[in-house]
């Protein structure tokens, strides 16, 4: 007697947001460091126009690509969500996402508040949505300043005005972890990944 086989249970999409220096990229490159979580999720690859930062790696941290390339991508339709940032573009490629659900994996993503609510508007029941806190604009300022200190002040003044708008929609997000330890708030986002992954239910919001 044959015994049917179980359904596969498609892969969860976590996208983690928050103003720029509020250390969401941080958190998502701890996560997929730590020996439980490693297991359980992997990251996603977005494209981008910006130039490669000196510890970044081609493949590992984006795909570097020029402008023209972008925009041939994206007239194929071979980009799910994309965004214009401080002037460059940023976007996520199609298949790779629909491969990589469809084989039961889970990905995490750096995402603006755009593309958080596009991926919560195409995989409904396959995202989940959390939001990152600074501790202050103050701190913010400073870790924007620590991380590229060749960033011009114009820019630093773009980036901590666009936080405060950014900031105000944390309540649409499934779950907002403040930042102002790494550690806890690296613990917290692992709770919420573990319950996610090992729950059947679903979530609310962007």
């Amino acid at each position: 007697m044959k015994i049917a086989n179980k359904q596969k249970k498609t892969g969860k999409i976590f996208v983690i947001s928050g103003p720029s220096g509020s250390g969401k990229t941080t958190l998502l490159g701890k996560l997929i460091q730590d020996r439980e979580i490693s297991k359980l999720l992997i990251k996603s690859r977005s494209l981008t126009t910006r130039p490669k930062r000196s510890q970044e790696r081609q493949g590992k941290d984006y795909f570097f690509v020029t402008r023209l390339e972008f925009k041939r991508l994206l007239k194929t339709k071979k980009i799910l969500e994309w965004t214009r940032y401080l002037g460059y573009y940023y976007g996520t490629p199609k298949q790779f996402v629909d491969v990589q659900l469809k084989k039961g994996k889970n990905l995490g993503f750096c995402l603006d508040l755009k593309g958080a609510a596009i991926l919560k508007k195409i995989y409904p029941k396959n995202t989940v949505t959390i939001f990152v806190l600074p501790p202050s604009l103050k701190t913010l300022k400073t870790r924007i300043k620590k991380r590229c200190k060749c960033t011009a002040k114009q820019e630093i003044a773009q980036r901590l005005s666009l936080a405060r708008r950014e900031i105000k929609a944390c309540s649409r997000f499934d779950h907002c972890i403040l930042n102002k330890n790494l550690q806890v708030a690296l613990g917290k986002l692992k709770e919420i990944i573990k319950k996610a992954i090992f729950s059947t239910g679903g979530t609310n919001g962007i």
